[in-house]
């Protein structure tokens, strides 16, 4: 397929250089799905997204612009770099604070080939004015520049080449509907299977040499939190454990030892996991309770709560989001070791 070369755009210009995967965390680009095929999990969002990249590539036409929306940590870069790398083109990255102003934007459209990739994080974030600039870019592949000041000011409308726009956000309800509507496929990423992540795990693992058991990969799997980031940070902990311990090799003993000196517990929650369930269910009673006042509380973000530590929480049953504030489960309280009335039943590790 074609690519079209573009003029470097004047020394002057500002241009936020994009991410390439030799530039992320060697860790994280190492274990980097790069094929629908080794990407495990979301069977549900690939079957149509490499339905549309064949099609694509059929057709010797740009894909359409993708959004994948859902908590941190599930995948949405690894689909960005994965669709890049079934269309034979280069991924440019960046994220939404990262694009100040429209003259950002400019330097990064301009140095896009035909069907080349741009993925930006958090899209959310996006300042209101680079935004609107983004509209005619994704609609009909130009950008209308402003040259000059004053009276003396000229708009010039620039040709785009055919670039696909790949947009993740953790927060979908800050993005304007005028943006979400120039998306041709949006897709919500879900939290994964205990299964899934094991497999990832044993995948992982035998891409940074090391060995895993299937008891250890199992155990690591299960406490991950749903989420395929999560799972590859506690494989990289264990690898230390095992490494210092002189076995060398991550079995369950290795997973419990390093996930218990890292204050997970069996179901996959840390300190401020189980804080906040303690105080739900001990400083209010197991009343329901306002997020200002569980912040405070805490001495905790809101934003942190909210997006961090309540997803995982609520998806997993517990805590209720209700109309007049946060509630612990049952669950919850058996988890702590807590009956109603506060007697304890269990350890957690």
């Amino acid at each position: 397929m074609a690519r079209q070369k573009h003029e470097d755009p004047p020394e002057d210009a500002p241009v936020t250089t994009p991410t390439t995967i030799g530039e992320e965390p060697q860790a994280e680009a190492s274990l980097r799905p790069l094929s629908f095929d080794e990407y495990v999990g979301q069977e549900d969002l690939k079957r149509p997204l490499r339905t549309m990249v064949q099609a694509a590539q059929q057709l010797s036409t740009s894909l359409d612009h993708l959004l994948f929306y859902g908590p941190p940590g599930l995948g949405k870069t690894s689909l960005a770099h994965i669709v890049a790398h079934e269309m034979g083109v280069t991924v440019h990255q960046t994220s939404g604070p990262a694009v100040e102003h429209k003259g950002v934007l400019a330097g990064l459209l301009t140095n896009l080939a035909d069907h080349d990739v741009l993925f930006i994080d958090e899209i959310h974030r996006l300042p209101p004015p680079v935004e609107e600039a983004l509209y005619p870019a994704m609609e009909d592949y130009q950008l209308d520049v402003l040259i000059g000041d004053g009276p003396h000011a000229k708009a010039i409308t620039m040709p785009l080449p055919r670039f696909t726009l790949v947009g993740a956000t953790t927060r979908t309800g800050m993005l304007t509907s005028p943006l979400q509507d120039r998306f041709g496929f949006t897709w919500r990423l879900t939290y994964y299977s205990d299964e899934e992540l094991t497999r990832i795990i044993t995948r992982s693992a035998e891409r940074i040499g090391v060995r895993v058991t299937d008891d250890g990969a199992v155990e690591l799997g299960r406490r991950a939190r749903g989420t395929p980031r999560v799972a590859n940070r506690w494989l990289r902990r264990a690898r230390d454990y095992a490494e210092v311990d002189g076995s060398r090799i991550i079995d369950r003993r290795i997973a419990n030892i390093t996930l218990s000196d890292l204050q997970v517990d069996k179901a996959g929650l840390n300190s401020l996991d189980r804080a906040y369930l303690s105080c739900l269910l001990e400083r209010f009673d197991g009343r329901p309770v306002g997020i200002e006042a569980l912040a405070a509380a805490l001495s905790e973000d809101r934003q942190t709560l909210e997006f961090t530590v309540e997803p995982y929480l609520v998806q997993h049953g517990f805590v209720d989001r209700t109309s007049r504030g946060r509630v612990a489960t049952l669950l919850a309280a058996n988890h702590l070791g807590l009956t109603t009335d506060g007697e304890p039943q269990k350890k957690l590790f």
